[in-house]
């Protein structure tokens, strides 16, 4: 049994634990001196979805605008090369 307990956390479950603790002392000191706490991580998390799904709909729009500007200029030009071509 404790074969395959090491085999599943990659060493000796002491080790491991020695590891982990190392581990989350150094990014707990490295998140103190940026100031930056679990939750403010969470809601950053958070708050980059809800503006991507509030703006995603607004990009959508101006993508017809694209999309009617450009077939504009690019309409006119693909018949103007094919009407040349088709003559060769």
């Amino acid at each position: 049994m404790s074969d395959g307990i090491n085999k599943f956390l990659g060493d000796s479950p002491l080790r491991v634990l020695v590891k982990l603790v190392v581990v989350s002392i150094l990014v707990g000191f490295v998140m103190t001196v940026f100031g930056w706490y679990p939750a403010d991580i969470f809601y950053a998390i958070r708050n980059f979805f809800l503006d991507l799904w509030r703006t995603g709909f607004a990009a959508l729009g101006r993508v017809g605008d694209y999309l009617l500007l450009g077939a504009v200029i690019v309409i006119p030009l693909f018949l103007i090369l094919r009407f040349f071509n088709y003559r060769r």
